[in-house]
């Protein structure tokens, strides 16, 4: 099944465009980094448009500027979840809760899987969990409110890929278009927000000027951002939600796997052993 290949792809792209994003949000602050992804990965998607066409309806438009919103809120709760951390549990609890919202939306709609699809997708959410585990030295347990911020943030995710899947089957790369159009104009916006409110609140909240180098790698992050969005809208249409929401929540994946190569960081055995489970989830959607 093309679907799982994509989905798997979708999922390593996305957590690569995450790993640039957190790269860029140490020059440039968190707000400023997505800002900036929101102009380029809306230029990249201009420039498929006359490969992937799309016609253009008040559906296609519709359900595109509210997945741009979705995604706004979910970014938004995200972020703020992992700052208070800890990581190690939120992180997985995140991941798992993007995957199990439009799974069970997708099969109240209709999908259906034989015997090894089932096990596949048992396979895949355990996967979803080792790899989105973040080692941490002396983790301590989330506090009521992190845990809420987590599972909304997994919820809005989920829903993300619910809007998505609703988009008319013709409109090709028309809802992106409007999705990357609301995010840009929320995102700068809020940054627009803060310079009129001051220097100061501004600096608290990007940590340094828009430089060029942040500024390039948050473009390189959106572009991505933006291809991960194609990659899985074209999975949906080709399969089903269901498969697509689980593998796709195996984001984490790109991120460790990016970080590992740049950075040198450990990849711990317990995330090897998810990925391992992953590829194996995935090639069991692929056949079933």
């Amino acid at each position: 099944m093309p679907a799982a290949v994509l989905g798997l792809l979708g999922a390593v792209v996305y957590g690569s465009a995450d790993f640039l994003g957190g790269v860029a949000a140490r020059r440039i602050g968190p707000l400023r980094t997505t800002a900036v992804g929101a102009v380029s990965g809306l230029v990249l998607l201009l420039l498929s448009y006359p490969l992937v066409g799309g016609v253009w309806s008040a559906a296609a438009l519709g359900w595109g500027a509210l997945s741009g919103l979705v995604g706004t809120v979910a970014v938004a709760l995200l972020y703020a979840c992992l700052a208070i951390g800890p990581m190690s549990i939120l992180s997985p609890l995140t991941a798992v809760v993007s995957a199990l919202v439009p799974m069970t939306w997708g099969l109240l709609g209709g999908d259906r899987f034989g015997t090894v699809g089932y096990l596949a997708l048992g396979l895949a959410l355990v996967a979803v969990v080792l790899v989105g585990f973040v080692p941490e030295k002396g983790a301590v347990r989330p506090s009521g409110r992190a845990l809420l911020m987590a599972v909304a943030a997994g919820a809005m995710i989920g829903v993300f890929l619910i809007v998505l899947d609703q988009t008319p089957a013709d409109s090709g790369v028309v809802p992106l278009l409007a999705n990357r159009t609301v995010n840009g104009a929320v995102m700068w916006a809020l940054v627009g927000t803060l310079v009129l409110l001051g220097r100061r609140q501004a600096r608290a909240e990007g940590g340094m000027r828009l430089d060029a180098r942040g500024s390039g790698i948050a473009a390189a992050g959106g572009a991505l951002d933006a291809s991960a969005n194609l990659i899985i809208l074209i999975g949906l249409r080709l399969g089903d939600l269901t498969t697509m929401s689980v593998l796709v929540a195996l984001y984490p994946a790109g991120t460790i796997l990016l970080a590992a190569i740049v950075l040198r960081e450990r990849v711990a055995p317990v995330q090897w052993v998810g990925l391992v489970l992953a590829v194996l989830a995935a090639a069991l959607l692929a056949v079933s």
